[in-house]
């Protein structure tokens, strides 16, 4: 309004003012349009201002600068019918101005961006790109909205802070639609953003991301490259590594291909980064934690904080209710009086959506019609032995809101025949929102009869057979239509027993509560009858005056007037359908002139409308009104309403004394009324009172000045014949001081009883008994609670600040949903909010309240404006209410679920938001700047060192975490092979004396035998490699040899070639040939780093190596020679190659370690014979054993197994190449049932292909005779923690097939050692055929006392606690200790620790390029800092803890289990604390269906989540809230940036493990095309 009534501004400018600004928030004219249109009107009116662009309704001090582009958009203070009525107000809305006005000067807030797919940008129009470099990031401007139209500004000429040159960069990208090419998300991100890669890496040095002192990290032979090698991104779950420096060293800042890292996501991040370092609001104090007890922040009060000075509250009593004579003892019998005495009189003319009259109800009609109804249900209902309903019971009425006179028959109806009436929505469809919870309320008040109207029947949805359909949670009901035409005439003797009011229930109105549930409040026949008197008295209503109801007939303020006290007096009611309004919305103005009506009923809504349209009305004349009730006076925000409407009508005859507003509920029906009063020089009374006072629940009057005030008029005083008073708003009822808001309460017997069925919520609001400071009741009757908040002013005026239901408790300071709506709408409500439709609710998210705001978007606004606004309203919310958002979520329009008369359901809202299934267009979290009661950062404390007593084997009074594995020295092993210490020497002396022994059979994928392997046959084989070597490839002793094959025999005999030639064999995963770009560049990798003289494989790999394909992603020309071992020479080499020293160096092990690693490990003769008797002693292998093998054969105990095992221990290896499963998933277990195999290996991607493919295969599987009854071992092969809960669901569904459950295990092995554990459990009925060892153990560990590197054993199902397998049983020969990472002291049993292992078979060290081995050196021999300072050990890189169990195995011992807990270099240290990627990996992906894989790693310090999405993209955005409130809730950490992908992005090597670092380099080199990423601020 403010730029209308400052102006002088002619009538008719005026009145086409506000039809443009209708048609605008109708959508009929573009804003552009709008614009022109009003700068035209508008523009002769304007005085010359000093700057061009100025808008003159602004105070100059208050001005800021705009540009012309905006201005005339910027100052349109008046909002037009887009806004929600219920909430305007001028001052606020300059308030909310000037407050965003003052952040602006606090400084800049940058606030990055989201990124989102293409496909998810509805608009295709150009304003909905945003250029690549984002450009509101350097120079978003909050308050003055001149640069809010991006840099599209007018004419669409950029800004001059954007730099033209990103303009064609920008343009092409909108026209070819790639928002995440990567060919412009390198070019220069913005004004000032260039810096951007330097700062990263300033932040990147602070962040010691790098570790570079810890000295688990194998050497980063990545690091080598040549310029010959080109490496692309390796893709997909072939995925090895790549040649690129890995991320800790922050002088080489490029990303993964290379890219800068000023690319989009890292400058994004960086700003992030920026926002978050600055101070947050309360700040957190240093401290120091001893204990591991992470203590949730509690919210200390401020010691400044207003408090409560006044004296305490008087009870205030309304006047006296004078009982006039004529008043009826009932309804029913004024009812009867009127119908009689003067049934012509007219009592109810209904409107047709022309505004036309379309049927006049009388008296007389409304009597006998009703009595009809009262006896029709009363006996045409069940038979006459057993009617279905009598007296008291209750029946629904379900009529629709422009039907009152059907409504009002059958309610008197009700009456009559002492039924209850329960008025309900029409419900539309089988599931409206919050239906179900109205068709629970039936339930529970035992409704078996619905009264309708023909209309309404005729309109339910009705199924097949024409029957209506139970709804959802409805009571099954019988449908009785009332018109008057399908009843039969009460018999002449027939007559309705008329008695006076007594305490019977006479109604039940409906309540919809803050969670979504619905109540039923009685109301008692003498209470109505009082609250008509109470009404009639305070109202002055008068026989036959007129009433106009725009409000709902069926509850509430307009049941109360327009249906029970309008009979009562025998008033005419005007009724006008909300459908009428919507038309026209000054319907209701021009009924009240039409029948001079002396009072009108309506919403602050109503008059809004009424001042937008009030176009060509030359004939208002509002003086007949002595009485305008606003029914939602309670709200706060209709005060403003009330103003404009006085303004613009006091000159059309409306008198400032006729403005009634009255405040309601419906426990206590009417709380309180303004009294239409003839004494027009007192003034209503106004309070302006501060937010922040009001936050803390005082009451401080604030001067106009202040930003952050609540303007509240008053509602009136207590009604006739009631006590009112106000308690404190939680805890016992305790009277508050006279400056103290609480909630208002009533005592009078004109209120509500009880809610239907629920004695203990009724007790707690009907049954009140409020006390003095001395803790006295102050009254003997009890109040009934009403649910307003509010405070009794001077002169016994009552004002209402909010209700109950809309109140938040955040951080202990109370907020009212609806101020923050008010504050969210004036933020240029106009332009981007569709129809005012906002949602404010809180969640509970760590045990305190998290203020959410949802807003429905118009359908033109652009992702530009949205981020804009959102931004903006943040701002807004924590410069007003000093409170921040933690989600703000736009949807598209029309999209929330609406109540019946169209207004936001709530709480239906919520629980779509919490479900995950809102489906918003647009998301911004602010978890960073909300939660302030995670609990305290961790400073490390100094851990026992030598100082501590060490006793023997304790250490600080904990006995020191070690275990061993049996003695390989003590052991009975008569086997001849342990005699050679070298294994071709074991595959000679085989070959010799078992020559036709089978020791490898290989299957294909449809489980017959492709191919398989004497001992003969592959020492002949062997032999002919070793010529083929020695003649073609002209190698010397110690070469090395990289063996490029399938899985499969070849491999294993060119392996035994390599060693009978005297070479060192490297075996090496074969290219992809689907695949070739990503696949091949690791094998050349490895083939280079390796520094092999020549490489090995058959005559299809040459082919492939040689490629056109193949050239494309790497130089073929440098490859060493190529040997084809298809063609092999005839003859046998004249001598085999017998190394002379056990120490030299066996083969070479080459593996990608899950943080993106290329590590070589060198295994000498010694070790490899030490590991295989090792295996052979746990696993009791001999010659007549037969395993199946179903493992990668290229590194660590997969190769092992595969290739070395059955030579040495002369047992037959049934090999499946785990390739073989993707085309029949069921081939490992057919095999292993086929073969009557007891034991097995495979890995954890092979487990999962089961787990997977066969779910639902079982009984398939049963009926061909698969039966798994014989396998003792199942062991799956791993470097990892165990997955507990794929093994258990593995277990669980080949349980029906014979699996014992206790068959499957897991093995544990690293780069140092590459099986430290490997567990076959015997079970107790083979124990007779070997060792009977311990079942593998479950235990369940704290969360929070791991992330203190401590372990604390919990009950299974306690809350945080996790789930941990042992690893497996220690293999013989092998030691084990836990020791500190950083100080290598040892650790007590309860501590989490480095795993450190010393064993005969441990690596003898790694293989770099360069020897420089000084920094890793200590992988291979570290010696612990104190204790035990001789031994030698090898440090794994994983933390685990050792456990006694109480279980012995064969030799009596107590059996030491190992818990392997995570990798030291996935591991993330945030806020002082060590996570486990894995853990809060498994919490996300549990929180919604669509999330199937869930990866995490950190980014200076912020916390990355990537999901991938099972859906459709349109349900991204529901997960950003989902995954931030669980890891908030579960791990205590605020996630920086959620990541939301397609299936298949994140890297999986051949191992089933994630490669998260991958995933990372890809992530900030832009390569993800993510589907949408969110940046919490």
């Amino acid at each position: 309004m403010a730029d209308r009534d400052t102006l002088p501004l002619p009538l008719e400018v005026r009145d086409r003012l506000a039809e443009l600004e209708l048609e605008l928030s109708e959508g009929d004219i573009t804003q552009k349009g709008y614009e022109k249109k009003r700068s035209k009107l508008i523009g002769a009116f304007l005085p010359k201002a000093p700057g061009k662009g100025m808008d003159p309704s602004v105070p100059h001090e208050r001005r800021t600068p705009v540009t012309p582009g905006s201005s005339s958009r910027y100052h349109r203070r008046r909002s037009s019918g887009s806004r929600d009525e219920r909430y305007r107000s001028d001052v606020h809305t300059e308030a909310v101005q000037a407050a965003l006005a003052k952040q602006k000067e606090r400084g800049k807030m940058a606030v990055p961006m989201p990124s989102k797919r293409r496909s998810l940008v509805v608009q295709s129009s150009m304003d909905a790109y945003t250029p690549p470099g984002e450009e509101h990031i350097g120079h978003q401007d909050t308050s003055s909205g001149s640069e809010e139209e991006g840099s599209m500004q007018g004419e669409g000429t950029p800004t001059s802070s954007q730099g033209s040159i990103n303009m064609e960069n920008w343009i092409s990208r909108a026209i070819h639609g790639s928002t995440t090419s990567s060919t412009t998300s390198s070019s220069s991100t913005q004004s000032g953003g260039s810096g951007a890669a330097s700062r990263l890496a300033d932040v990147m040095g602070q962040t010691h991301l790098g570790k570079s002192e810890n000295h688990s990290t194998p050497p980063d032979v990545t690091g080598y490259t040549t310029d010959s090698i080109q490496v692309e991104r390796p893709q997909g779950s072939t995925t090895a590594s790549r040649a690129t420096p890995k991320y800790g060293n922050a002088e080489l800042m490029e990303t993964g291909d290379g890219v800068p890292v000023g690319g989009r996501v890292s400058a994004k991040i960086q700003q992030l980064v920026n926002t978050l370092k600055r101070p947050k609001r309360p700040p957190l104090r240093e401290f120091f934690v001893d204990d591991f007890e992470e203590l949730l922040e509690v919210q200390q009060p401020d010691p400044n904080q207003p408090k409560a000075e006044g004296a305490q509250m008087l009870a205030m009593r309304g006047e006296q209710l004078g009982v006039v004579t004529n008043w009826p003892p009932s309804l029913e019998a004024a009812l009867q009086r009127w119908g009689t005495i003067s049934p012509k009189a007219p009592c109810l003319t209904t409107m047709d959506t022309n505004g036309k009259p379309l049927y006049i109800l009388t008296y007389g009609k409304l009597w006998v019609r009703s009595m009809k109804v009262a006896y029709n249900i009363l006996h045409k209902l069940g038979n006459k032995q057993e009617p279905m309903v009598r007296p008291g019971d209750r029946v629904a009425l379900v009529f629709p809101n422009n039907d009152p006179a059907a409504f009002m028959v059958a309610f008197y109806g009700c009456l009559l025949a002492e039924l209850v009436p329960v008025p309900i929505e029409v419900p539309l469809t089988r599931k409206d929102a919050g239906s179900q919870q109205i068709g629970f309320l039936l339930g529970s008040c035992g409704v078996t009869v619905a009264l309708t109207s023909d209309a309404c029947h005729k309109g339910l949805p009705k199924s097949t057979t024409g029957e209506i359909p139970q709804f959802k949670g409805w009571p099954k009901l019988l449908w009785f239509v009332t018109e008057s035409k399908h009843l039969s005439k009460p018999p002449r003797d027939w007559f309705p027993h008329i008695k006076d009011a007594n305490n019977d229930t006479a109604y039940i109105e409906y309540k919809t509560c803050k969670d979504g549930s619905v109540l039923g409040v009685t109301v008692m026949r003498i209470a109505l009858l009082t609250h008509c008197q109470a009404l009639t008295q305070s109202c002055g209503y008068t026989e036959a005056e007129t009433i106009v109801n725009v409000l709902d007939f069926k509850k509430d303020v307009g049941l109360w007037h327009g249906i029970l006290t309008s009979v009562m007096n025998m008033m005419h009611v005007i009724s006008i359908p909300y459908s009428l309004m919507k038309v026209n919305p000054l319907s209701w103005i021009q009924k009240v002139c039409q029948y001079k009506a002396k009072v009108a009923c309506v919403k602050s809504r109503d008059m809004h409308w009424a001042l937008v349209a009030h176009k060509d009305q030359r004939d208002v004349n509002l003086s007949s009104l002595r009485m305008l009730v606003v029914a939602d006076g309670s709200n706060p925000w209709s005060i403003s309403s009330c103003d404009a409407f006085l303004n613009v009508f006091q000159s059309k005859g409306l008198k400032p004394e006729v403005i009634c507003p009255c405040a309601s509920s419906p426990e206590a029906l009417t709380v309180a009324i303004r009294r239409p009063t003839d004494d027009s020089n007192q003034p209503p009374g106004r309070g302006v009172l501060s937010m922040q006072g009001l936050s803390h629940g005082v009451i401080r009057v604030d001067s106009e000045e202040k930003l952050s005030v609540l303007t509240l008029q008053d509602v009136g005083t207590a009604m006739p014949g009631a006590l009112m008073c106000v308690v404190k708003p939680d805890g016992v009822s305790q009277l508050c001081k006279t400056d103290e808001i609480g909630e208002l309460c009533v005592c009078s017997v004109a209120t509500g009883t009880s809610y239907y069925g629920l004695s203990g919520m009724t007790k707690n609001t009907f049954e009140v008994f409020p006390m003095n400071s001395v803790g006295a009741p102050i009254s003997e009757y009890p109040f009934t609670r009403t649910g307003l908040l509010g405070f009794v002013g001077p002169g016994g005026l009552c004002f209402i600040a909010g209700k109950m239901d809309g109140l938040m408790v955040v951080g202990g300071r109370r907020h009212n949903a609806d101020d923050i709506v008010a504050t969210a709408l004036a933020v240029e409500p106009m332009k981007f909010v569709y129809r005012g439709r906002i949602a404010v609710f809180s969640i509970t998210v760590l045990h305190d309240e998290r203020i959410v705001v949802v807003a429905e978007q118009r359908p033109d606004s652009t992702e530009e404006d949205s981020f804009q606004w959102m931004s903006r309203v943040l701002q807004a919310i924590d410069g007003i209410h000093q409170v921040g958002v933690y989600c703000l979520a736009l949807v598209p329009s029309n999209t929330l679920p609406k109540t019946p008369l169209g207004g936001i359901h709530l709480s239906e809202t919520k629980q779509l938001f919490l479900e995950g299934s809102l489906h918003p267009c647009n998301v911004l979290m602010c978890p960073h700047t909300c939660v302030t009661n995670l609990p305290k950062p961790r400073q490390k404390q100094p851990e026992i060192g030598p100082a501590s007593v060490m006793v023997g084997n304790l250490v600080s009074g904990k006995r020191i975490a070690q275990a061993s594995g049996r003695d390989l020295g003590q052991m009975e092993d008569n086997d001849q092979a342990r005699k050679f210490l070298f294994l071709s020497e074991v595959l000679q002396w085989r070959a010799q004396t078992t020559p036709d022994h089978v020791l490898y059979t290989l299957l294909n994928s449809r489980g017959t035998i492709a191919s398989s392997l004497s001992c003969v046959q592959l020492h002949k084989r062997a032999e002919k490699i070793a010529t083929m070597l020695a003649e073609r490839g002209h190698l010397q002793d110690g070469d090395h040899v990289a063996l490029v094959y399938p899985p499969g025999i070849d491999l294993i005999a060119a392996f035994y070639g390599c060693l009978y030639a005297g070479c060192v064999p490297i075996t090496v995963r074969p290219p992809h040939p689907q695949n070739i770009a990503t696949t091949l560049p690791t094998v050349k990798m490895i083939v280079e780093v390796s520094r092999s003289a020549c490489m090995m494989t058959t005559a299809v790999i040459c082919k492939l190596l040689r490629s056109k394909e193949a050239s494309a992603a790497v130089d073929v020309r440098t490859w060493p020679p190529v040997l084809d071992t298809d063609d092999l020479p005839k003859k046998k080499p004249p001598l085999l190659y017998k190394p002379s020293n056990p120490d030299t160096l066996a083969y070479l092990d080459f593996s990608v370690s899950t943080t993106g690693m290329l590590a070589g490990v060198k295994m000498s003769h010694t070790a490899t014979s030490a590991f295989c008797r090792s295996i052979k002693l746990q696993c009791e292998l001999y010659p007549s054993r037969e395993v199946a093998i179903c493992l990668d054969p290229y590194c660590g105990l997969g190769f092992v197994i595969w290739c070395l095992c059955s030579v040495y221990s002369g047992h037959q290896s049934i090999l499946i190449p785990p390739s073989e499963l993707e085309v029949n998933p069921a081939l490992w277990l057919l095999a292993v049932s086929q073969y009557k195999v007891r034991d097995t290996f495979c890995s954890y991607s092979v487990m999962e292909l089961c787990t997977k493919g066969l779910g639902l295969q079982t009984e398939s599987l049963k009926s061909r005779g698969l039966d798994l009854s014989r396998v003792r071992t199942c062991v799956v092969v791993a470097e990892e923690r165990p997955r507990i809960a794929l093994t258990q669901s593995f277990s669980k569904l080949f349980k029906d097939l014979g699996l014992h459950p206790r068959a499957v295990s897991t093995s544990f092995g690293c780069r140092v050692n590459l099986a430290v554990c490997l567990q076959p459990h015997r079970l107790g009925k083979l124990a007779d055929q070997g060792t009977s060892g311990p079942d593998p153990t479950t235990v369940y560990v704290d969360m929070r006392a791991l992330r203190h590197d401590r372990v604390r054993l919990v009950e299974r199902g306690s809350p945080h606690s996790l789930p941990l397998m042992e690893s497996g049983k220690i293999l013989p020969g092998v030691r084990i200790i836990i020791a500190n990472p950083e100080t290598k002291g040892p650790l007590g049993d309860s501590h989490l620790g480095e795993i450190w292992v010393c064993s005969g078979h441990n690596a003898s060290g790694y293989f770099t390029v360069y020897g420089d081995e000084a920094l890793q050196s200590d992988h291979f021999n570290s010696r612990l800092s104190f204790g035990d300072t001789q031994t030698i050990w090898a440090r794994t890189g994983y933390l685990g803890f050792l456990r006694r169990t109480e279980l012995t195995d064969a030799s009596g011992e107590r059996h030491d289990a190992l818990y392997v807990v995570g990798a030291l270099d996935e591991a993330m240290e945030l806020r002082g604390m060590r996570y486990h990627p894995i853990d809060i990996e498994t919490s996300v992906i549990r929180t919604h269906k669509s999330i199937t894989e869930c990866a995490v790693f950190t980014w200076t310090n912020l916390l990355v989540v990537v999901v991938e999405l099972d859906g459709s993209e349109q349900e991204a955005l529901d997960l950003v809230p989902l995954v931030t409130n669980v890891v908030l809730e579960e791990h205590y950490l605020i996630v920086g940036v959620v990541v939301v992908v397609d299936i298949g992005v994140i890297p999986i090597n051949s191992r089933g493990e994630k490669q998260r670092m991958h995933l990372r380099d890809g992530f900030l080199a832009d390569q993800l095309d993510p589907i949408y990423v969110a940046y919490n601020m």
